[in-house]
């Protein structure tokens, strides 16, 4: 499907090929900015523009699967649409690239107004995110790119956040020695630094021993399940588990029903999964989350949309600020989860878990973000 040209910015080149003059568009619309850049902070009295033509007040969420922290962005975005009378729909894709292609072009056909997406696949759903945008819509994305507000962590120090608390665990509670195993995302490029950082923090460690480092079959519980029962038949002594919570649990499950689990362990995940957080409370094995606080950057997220369809500008890019998650600190993360809307009408508050850079309005979509932005440098 063709992208409607009248509703194209001036400043779109007209295209009709994929081949287009120097590189400066996409299929048949402008590609974004392709080269990376360093955007300046968001200006919150930057001159809005025209609201989208003939697009609905209405919001969606393609979510890639059901885990925890993806529920959790669906609720903050929910919230949002709620709180700014906008309709709102989610479609869960259940780990299918091509079904999640197929729900992104239903909203589209539908002239939904905004879209927050978390992708299956980056690569093969770009075209039909590129389709909404060169349409006028919202469309914000949890990590990956193309995306008029992308949304990412400081993925390098999210993870040295957590590798530098288990490494200071290994230090003191397991007298410099470990057996670690680290499950990884490193297929997803976005997400590869993380694990860079807590290989670089375990180095610094003679005595821990990575046993395992590799990605799941798939990124869920039951992928961390099913690889660490693999794991522990060549390794059934284990010490130390880091990766994403939904993976961690899985491998925690594993654990358990081998018989190996001991509470001088060491489970830590990323993302602050209610399950997570469960157990964190019970004192056993699993002793840290960083949080992402994923309701409160969707409610974020929800807020830009409707922003972006009454015609003012939003940042063209988002950090989730990362922080360690323990029983000491619990009481106030879950009040925030819980009223995401109190957290983003309060400067102090918000600011602790998000930084905002650039700007951007349907008039000026065609700086839509189509590099894989990070605020860091490495």
């Amino acid at each position: 499907m063709k992208s409607d040209r009248r509703n194209w910015p001036a400043a779109f080149v007209v295209c009709t090929t994929i081949a287009c003059h120097a590189g400066a568009c996409a299929e048949d619309g402008p590609a974004g900015i392709t080269i990376p850049r360093v955007f300046g902070p968001f200006d919150r009295n930057a001159a809005g523009c025209n609201p989208p033509p003939s697009l609905n007040k209405s919001l969606a969420f393609a979510q890639d699967n059901d885990r925890e922290f993806v529920k959790g962005i669906a609720r903050g975005v929910a919230m949002a649409a709620k709180d700014r009378g906008l309709s709102f729909s989610a479609s869960v894709a259940d780990n299918s690239a091509e079904k999640m292609i197929e729900q992104v072009d239903g909203f589209r056909d539908a002239r939904t107004g905004g879209l927050v997406v978390a992708p299956v696949d980056p690569a093969a759903l770009a075209p039909a995110l590129r389709r909404m945008i060169w349409q006028g819509a919202y469309v914000g994305a949890v990590v990956p790119p193309p995306a008029t507000s992308l949304l990412n962590a400081p993925q390098y120090l999210t993870g040295k956040v957590l590798g530098d608390a288990a490494g200071n665990y290994i230090r003191g509670k397991l007298g410099g020695k470990a057996n670690v195993v680290i499950l990884t995302h490193d297929s997803l490029q976005f997400l590869a630094p993380r694990f860079a950082a807590m290989r670089d923090v375990l180095k610094d460690i003679p005595g821990a021993d990575v046993v395992a480092d590799i990605s799941p079959p798939t990124v869920n519980k039951e992928g961390g399940y099913k690889m660490m029962q693999t794991i522990l038949l060549a390794h059934p002594d284990v010490d130390v588990v880091l990766g994403a919570d939904t993976v961690v649990l899985g491998a925690l499950q594993a654990v358990r029903e081998a018989g190996k689990e001991r509470p001088d362990q060491f489970f830590g995940g990323i993302d602050g999964e209610v399950e997570a957080v469960t157990e964190i409370k019970k004192g056993g094995p699993y002793k840290i989350s960083i949080s992402l606080a994923s309701s409160v950057f969707g409610y974020a997220m929800g807020q830009h949309a409707a922003d972006w369809l009454d015609g003012k500008s939003i940042p063209q890019a988002m950090d989730i600020l990362p922080s360690a998650l323990t029983a000491s600190n619990m009481r106030q993360y879950e009040a925030d989860l819980a009223n995401p809307a109190a957290v983003f009408n309060d400067s102090a508050r918000r600011d602790a878990y998000l930084k905002m850079y650039g700007n951007i309005c349907y008039d000026t979509r065609d700086q839509y973000v189509s590099f894989p932005w990070s605020s860091e440098s490495r």
